[in-house]
């Protein structure tokens, strides 16, 4: 896998077992998990149909709580006093989107319930994971075959914009 320091990156494909278990490759565990932690922990994420996405809980939780806390105090400001509908469908996504996952020996992680479903990939069958610079991907092989295809031929104009 490409090494890129700082960049969670490079693409594998693993079996889930019969307990929805995986393995992830050393240099993409390595990279969600805080150098001084005692028990290693990532974030999962429901993503799309066909994707999760692994974290590095240290970095997703203060993005998170710095979000929370905005819209908190608009809440409590009064600015999203017309805007109910779309507070209670940001509550039932922060409540439903994300978990604290283990990561066990050799990378070693357990896909949840509820988070299974929309990956959409039985036991024994195959994932992709994707190191997407800033977290871990685990893809739906099919999902990943369209979403690649799609954005394959936008890689170098991409590159370019986020590279200048």
């Amino acid at each position: 896998m490409p090494s890129v320091e700082g960049l969670l990156l490079g693409e594998a494909t693993r079996t889930l077992d019969d307990r929805y278990r995986l393995s992830l490759p050393s240099e993409l565990a390595s990279g969600l998990i805080a150098d001084d932690a005692e028990s290693p922990h990532c974030l999962i994420a429901k993503e799309r149909p066909g994707c999760l996405s692994l974290w590095n809980l240290e970095r997703w939780q203060k993005h998170l709580d710095d979000g929370v806390a905005l819209v908190t105090s608009k809440i409590e400001a009064g600015k999203l006093d017309g805007r109910v509908a779309e507070v209670q469908q940001l509550g039932r996504l922060l409540s439903t989107r994300q978990r604290e996952v283990a990561l066990a020996g050799r990378g070693r992680l357990v896909v949840p319930e509820g988070f299974r479903e929309l990956l959409a990939v039985e036991p024994g069958g195959t994932v992709v994971l994707v190191g997407a610079a800033v977290c871990v991907e685990i893809w739906n092989p099919e999902h990943w075959a369209g979403t690649i295809g799609e954005e394959m031929p936008t890689f170098r104009q991409l590159f370019d914009q986020l590279s200048s």
